[in-house]
């Protein structure tokens, strides 16, 4: 029996998932080498949409999935999200299709909660001013993943809309609004941030190496997975020691690294390691206080089923979702579901 769970029925359990914790477990299975996760193939066509279906098997959870992620500019003009995303999630052991989910609030809270554990393992112990450039749904799930597990004095935020500064502060809640400053521009947040998140859809960098400083940690976040759009320059890559999700999905969709590699500020051949690496003690992070280290987050199919596991089985004890007979022989609700909430 396969179980439908829409964006409602998600929203109604995804905040009792520890999402930060499965993030960190999916990565140190990548980084030991207990699973791995191939780079998806790009489906473009004449317009363009993008599709990238994004494949990952884990024996630890006991699943397979596959999510779909949809990315529309055209969207905008319709008045539709940008980006779409469905995941489907079977056994690995039957084969049977356990949930089908909705995957916007799991992309979501998964990216942000990448950055939380990237920064965990790669900023400097002391910082206490977190940067965040953009201002949108990712800005307020970073601001929030942050205050849950890794509290700053202060966050320097800008964005070129002030509605979306005006929506980020009624809705990031607690005590958050009254630690923001709003900077009158992105040189101002990268100056003053010791943690700096980049959370826009830039085409071309909005972030120069010449205003990064000693000891600063960055997560390149928001540009959309094409090999061109990036948010840093080729300066500010060069400067720091560069991290990735997963070197096969970076150097195949990310435009802060291969752009950086067509300039020439980065080596073609070089060897970056993957945070999962760092996590599992495969790899080195930091290594020195006035290093500049970046995350570049692309964005892995293996952080939303780890995720999207805690969730499935979340619902199965509140009784969430609809059952659907997808296919002859199929089992009760979820009870192919081994070890997915370990």
């Amino acid at each position: 029996m396969t179980v439908v769970l829409g964006a409602a029925e998600i929203g109604a359990v995804i905040g009792a998932v520890d999402v930060v914790e499965a993030v960190e477990a999916i990565h140190a299975d990548l980084g030991s080498g207990s699973m791995q996760q191939p780079a998806p193939v790009a489906l473009t066509g004449a317009d363009d949409a993008l599709f990238l279906p994004m494949a990952v098997r884990s024996d630890r959870l006991g699943l397979v999935a596959v999510k779909l992620m949809a990315d529309i500019p055209d969207n905008a003009d319709r008045g539709l999200p940008t980006q779409r995303s469905t995941i489907l999630v079977s056994s690995s052991v039957t084969g049977e299709c356990i949930a089908v989910l909705d995957g916007m609030a799991i992309t979501r809270r998964r990216t942000a909660a990448a950055s939380v554990v990237a920064t965990r393992h790669l900023a400097r112990p002391d910082s206490r001013t977190l940067g965040i450039i953009g201002a949108g749904n990712l800005a307020i799930e970073h601001a929030r993943a942050f205050a849950a597990t890794r509290p700053f004095e202060r966050i320097v935020l800008w964005s070129r809309s002030s509605a979306t500064i005006d929506r980020f502060l009624q809705e990031v809640g607690g005590d958050l609004p009254g630690r923001c400053v709003i900077a009158a521009g992105p040189q101002e947040v990268v100056e003053e941030s010791d943690v700096l998140c980049t959370l826009t859809p830039s085409v071309d960098p909005i972030v120069l190496g010449s205003w990064l400083h000693a000891g600063q940690h960055i997560n390149a976040v928001g540009a959309r997975p094409r090999p061109t759009h990036r948010e840093l320059d080729g300066q500010a890559m060069a400067r720091a020691t560069v991290f990735v999700d997963s070197r096969a999905t970076a150097l195949a969709k990310s435009g802060d690294l291969l752009e950086a590699v067509a300039e020439g500020a980065l080596s073609a051949g070089a060897h970056y390691a993957e945070l999962g690496e760092v996590i599992a003690g495969t790899a080195k992070g930091r290594t020195s206080p006035g290093e500049i280290t970046v995350f570049d987050s692309v964005g892995l199919g293996a952080q939303d089923l780890a995720v999207a596991a805690r969730v499935i089985q979340l619902a199965q004890d509140r009784g969430i979702g609809t059952p659907v007979a997808v296919a002859p022989g199929s089992s009760a609700p979820f009870s192919t579901l081994a070890g997915a909430a370990s």
